[in-house]
């Protein structure tokens, strides 16, 4: 009985190219042009300039500067808070008066108050921003 000292290879088994493309492929450095910086001189890498021959990215600026803006306004509408509205009364993160639902959209974590969706129930609602055509659907002044 022979005994292996060195583990058989389990990757790529059964694979005739073992992930490297053609069968002639990486049986030495013929396919990629020598080995080194042997393959610039009389390749197509002598149209270029010396640093993309050798397959080095350019760096520093390239394309259109980043735009700088603010801190993004955690936002709601009002469809949301519609569908969230009985969780909300469960959690006891809203209250319920008569008619008139409490909310407090600050205390929950919203900034503005957006109109998506349409109103179906009395909100009494408090949140720092709210877009004009919320403050329109709501009958509340904007500021």
């Amino acid at each position: 009985m022979v005994i292996r000292k060195q583990k058989k290879s389990v990757k790529q088994r059964g694979s005739r190219t073992h992930g490297w493309g053609a069968g002639k492929k990486h049986r030495g450095a013929g396919h990629r042009g020598g080995r080194g910086e042997s393959n610039i001189g009389k390749r197509g890498g002598a149209r270029k300039p010396r640093y993309l021959a050798k397959g080095i990215k350019p760096y520093g600026q390239r394309g259109m500067p980043a735009t700088q803006k603010g801190a993004s306004d955690n936002i709601i509408n009002l469809a949301t808070i519609y569908d969230k509205l009985e969780t909300w009364v469960k959690q006891g993160k809203v209250k319920k008066e008569k008619d008139t639902y409490v909310v407090n959209l600050t205390k929950l974590g919203y900034d503005k108050l957006l109109s998506g969706g349409a109103v179906r129930q009395k909100l009494n609602i408090t949140v720092g921003k709210i877009s004009k055509k919320a403050a329109e659907k709501l009958g509340i002044k904007a500021e």
